[in-house]
């Protein structure tokens, strides 16, 4: 590398902008994981009494908290990955790959945003604040260090790290266990695969490029197709557990879950996977919005 690339690395180091900055953190991660937290938090004030307005500082500490966990999470994965990144034709423009922004600068970014935020949701409770580190060792170490690159069920391993939001969005207002809670835990958990398997059968010649044993690279389209409608199928069951939530939220997540398992059936008779695997990822964005904004509003009337 001769001075002039040189010193052209070096200024796109330096100017980033705030467009590459949410890239690294992986910003629509952030923000839907940002909703479930609050939708946790939601419902343990509804469901055990607290106040809402006179515990404000709960509700910025959480979601700031949160927030910045989840992107640290994110920050962390560009760095672990950058040695596939640039293989896969959907991450090769990440600023970690382009220069814009260095290796070093992007952990020192993940370390200050984890730092701050356990910081912050160790304010509302330590079990808040402990789910939290949980959830930011399981990502970033089992799931981007080793699972990912490891093993078949790497979707189902880093599905626990995606599930922890609701949690510490509940921890943070009552630090306890109890069937809410880790009901949304579940639904979090039991999204997590159809989801990610959609983007695998979109990208399946990518990740067998990278090395990365995703389920359609090793096992084929069908055994994937079959493996997300049995996530599915436990989605479905879920919502009868939930009652606390009233009447109107288990008719329409019951509404959503037969329409994804319809969607399921129709994909074995889909010649098209790519097409099938497209609408399957757009229902499952789609279906968790509903879903977790339903909570937010039905908890207004809990």
């Amino acid at each position: 590398m001769n001075q002039m690339e040189k010193t052209a690395k070096i200024d796109a180091a330096t100017k980033f902008t705030v467009k590459d900055f949410t890239e690294l953190v992986k910003i629509g991660i952030v923000n839907s994981n940002t909703i479930t937290a609050f939708t946790g938090m939601w419902l343990a004030f509804q469901l055990t009494g607290v106040s809402f307005i006179q515990n404000l500082d709960i509700l910025i500490f959480t979601i700031l908290g949160s927030g910045m966990v989840v992107a640290a999470s994110g920050a962390f994965n560009n760095v672990i990955d950058r040695d596939i990144d640039g293989i896969m034709e959907r991450t090769k423009n990440r600023p970690t790959m382009t220069g814009k922004i260095s290796g070093k600068r992007a952990l020192l970014v993940a370390a200050v945003l984890g730092v701050v935020g356990e910081a912050l949701l160790f304010m509302t409770t330590w079990q808040a604040g402990v789910i939290g580190l949980i959830g930011i060792f399981l990502y970033v170490v089992v799931y981007s260090m080793w699972a990912k690159r490891k093993l078949v069920s790497n979707t189902i391993i880093g599905s626990f790290s995606g599930a922890v939001p609701p949690l510490i969005g509940w921890f943070a207002v009552e630090p306890t266990f109890s069937a809410v809670p880790i009901m949304l835990f579940l639904v979090m958990f039991c999204w997590q695969p159809p989801h990610f398997y959609a983007i695998a059968i979109k990208r399946k010649e990518e990740y067998a490029a990278a090395g990365i044993p995703m389920l359609p690279v090793v096992k084929g389209i069908e055994r994937t197709k079959w493996s997300t409608l049995f996530w599915v199928v436990l989605l479905t069951i879920l919502p009868f557990f939930m009652w606390e939530l009233g009447l109107v939220y288990v008719i329409l997540a019951t509404v959503l879950n037969v329409i994804w398992l319809m969607l399921c059936l129709y994909g074995f008779k889909m010649e098209d996977s790519m097409k099938w695997a497209r609408i399957s990822f757009v229902y499952s964005i789609n279906y968790m919005t509903i879903l977790f904004v339903s909570m937010v509003v039905i908890g207004v009337f809990l």
